[in-house]
């Protein structure tokens, strides 16, 4: 127990001095812009299609599963879009695509930073005097922060939409009362909400793997174990900041 309790510490202390480190100041700013850039194409743009077709599916079944829950003739029909819109801006957008993105960009990073490491390229900045940490995990960081904001805005209009094309398909509702339901006593912080977890899950997703990746040692084997390491922690981690995010914003 002791010794779970104190690598635990380690860990913390350990990440914590790399992402220190990779918030030095690049040496070259044109070809850290350059690598920003990338990052955003490579860890954002890329996973647009994933984005929409899990968010189109997403709100199509909130909206089908809400209207069968609504059994009772005194709950107005409109409530489908309300529960759709909210259960979409406030939890499944930010949370069931972070989670998404986790795997598929997490394990992007940490195999290709754990690639890096064991062989040796990574001693090889070192030598060059190149700042490792600062070179390859701030883009990321920067990446993510950026560009997964835009993804999870797409992810809740094309979640609404998919409600109320697939609600209206099989009848569950009507448009009328669907858009009236979206549109009733919206409240813009439930978005500024969202966005806010989402950057502090962009931050997780990046920084996370790219720790695992770092501190890869071994061989091939060792590097897809790093992988699904990060992939694990990435996910507990943003589960966990879901909730204590929610308590300080909502509660």
């Amino acid at each position: 127990m002791l010794t779970f309790i104190s690598n635990i510490f380690f860990h913390i202390g350990r990440y914590y001095t790399l992402v220190i480190r990779s918030f030095n100041r690049p040496e070259k700013n044109h070809v850290f812009r350059k690598r920003i850039f990338e990052e955003i194409d490579r860890l954002g743009v890329s996973s647009i299609p994933i984005v929409l077709i899990i968010s189109l599916f997403m709100g199509a079944v909130i909206t089908i599963q809400a209207a069968f829950g609504f059994e009772s003739p005194w709950i107005p029909l409109y409530a489908v879009g309300i529960t759709t819109r909210d259960s979409v801006i406030l939890e499944f957008a930010p949370t069931l695509v972070s989670l998404i993105l986790a795997g598929k960009v997490g394990s992007n990073i940490a195999s290709e930073i754990g690639t890096m490491r064991v062989s040796e390229q990574i001693d090889a900045l070192e030598i060059m005097g190149v700042n490792s940490a600062s070179h390859l995990i701030l883009p990321k960081i920067i990446a993510a922060v950026f560009i997964n904001p835009f993804l999870i805005v797409l992810s809740m209009f094309t979640g609404i939409i998919g409600g109320w094309l697939f609600g209206t398909l099989t009848n569950v509702v009507t448009p009328y009362e669907y858009i009236y339901g979206i549109q009733y006593d919206f409240r813009i912080y439930n978005v500024i909400y969202a966005l806010i977890k989402t950057v502090v899950f962009a931050f997780i997703i990046s920084s996370v793997p790219a720790y695992h990746g770092y501190f890869t040692k071994g061989g091939a084997l060792e590097v897809g174990k790093s992988s699904t390491t990060a992939v694990v922690y990435s996910s507990l981690l943003i589960l966990l900041f879901n909730f204590i995010l929610t308590q300080l914003l909502l509660a």
